[in-house]
């Protein structure tokens, strides 16, 4: 229907979808601002704009689609940089930004301790903007922000992020235009923490992707890389899994993977595109312990490794004074045998 027929058949844009605004009020969560977007055709997710504008919640249709932590939407003011101490704070969901100057394991880099990660998630966004609105007969709805990691003496880095989609849609566009502010050259790191969770993530579950190379971070994930793309149920005392993958692209040079379970309804996937320039590697976390059960996919423009050992390996991005880089990310909702299918074949 056009944006009049539409419009004649409700008393609030809510009936058909949009966004709405709260504070979370308790535990650790108090006092974070989120926004709960609604598409109107079952797929659902929220932004939390005090945590580097990630998505945390998400699903399709009263299903859930993600894992998340027993940490929740945990204020920022709990975060520990010491360390692997980024863990107790990360809530998993949707999007989990890591970057923007450092990701991967903590390493010591110089005089910089770097903590597990980076700080992007656990950095409150300002500027925040609900621009939701018709365009001719679509309600385009889409929430803006700017985060940045800056310091007296030290680097400045700044993203500005746009997340899009509409009603009507079932599918999300996050873009990040990431701008070096200061006056020398300063790292560029970022990987999209996509989770996985049950129940999507169940046993018989699959991850679709057409690589040009896999292979397994070490020795313990290398053994069962025959089967890095099937999951399991949860396994008690399971050891985690890493494998870094190089994605092929279709002739308009995209990448695409999709999480799938086709036991879900009646089939459901969660589908992510980029573009394969602005995110050369994908990094796929299996890890199918009890509670603990959940697998990470993860385009990125790096390996998942600390800044010194990308910058010995020569693989550490720079960004010179006043430049910029955008890169885009396109999540969606695959929907039924035949969509999963058709995915499959295009592989």
């Amino acid at each position: 229907m056009n944006k009049k027929e539409q419009l004649r058949r409700v008393g609030n844009l809510a009936q058909l979808g949009g966004t709405r605004h709260y504070t979370l009020n308790s535990g650790t969560s108090k006092g974070v601002s989120a926004i709960d977007v609604n598409t109107g055709t079952g797929f659902t997710f929220t932004v939390v704009p005090d945590r580097g504008l990630d998505i945390s919640l998400a699903g399709y249709r009263g299903m859930n689609l993600v894992h998340l932590t027993p940490n929740g939407e945990a204020n920022a003011a709990f975060y520990e940089p010491e360390g692997a101490g980024w863990l107790r704070t990360f809530f998993a969901g949707l999007l989990t930004t890591c970057g923007l100057m450092h990701l991967g394991p903590p390493v010591q880099d110089g005089n910089e301790s770097l903590g597990l990660h980076g700080r992007h998630t656990v950095s409150p966004a300002r500027q925040v903007c609900d621009n939701s609105r018709w365009v001719g007969d679509e309600y385009v709805i889409e929430i803006s922000g700017i985060v940045e990691d800056a310091y007296l003496f030290g680097p400045k880095i700044r993203l500005t992020r746009t997340i899009k989609t509409a009603i009507g849609k079932r599918s999300l566009q996050v873009i990040d235009v990431v701008e070096n502010f200061g006056y020398a050259p300063c790292p560029f790191t970022i990987l999209y923490h996509v989770n996985a969770g049950y129940p999507l993530l169940d046993e018989g579950s699959e991850l679709l992707l057409s690589a040009e190379s896999s292979h397994g971070i070490n020795e313990h994930s290398q053994k069962d890389i025959d089967t890095h793309r099937a999951f399991t149920a949860p396994i008690h005392g399971f050891d985690e899994q890493n494998y870094l993958h190089t994605l092929k692209a279709d002739a308009d040079g995209y990448s695409s993977v999709a999480f799938v379970n086709r036991k879900l309804g009646d089939g459901v996937g969660l589908m992510l595109k980029f573009r394969k320039d602005a995110l050369p590697y994908f990094n796929e976390w299996k890890m199918m312990a009890e509670g603990d059960y959940v697998v990470g996919i993860e385009p990125a423009n790096v390996p998942c490794e600390n800044r010194v050992s990308l910058r010995e390996k020569g693989l550490l991005p720079m960004l010179a004074p006043g430049e910029s880089k955008t890169v885009e990310l396109e999540i969606a909702i695959l929907d039924g045998q035949t969509e999963i299918a058709d995915f499959a074949k295009k592989l």
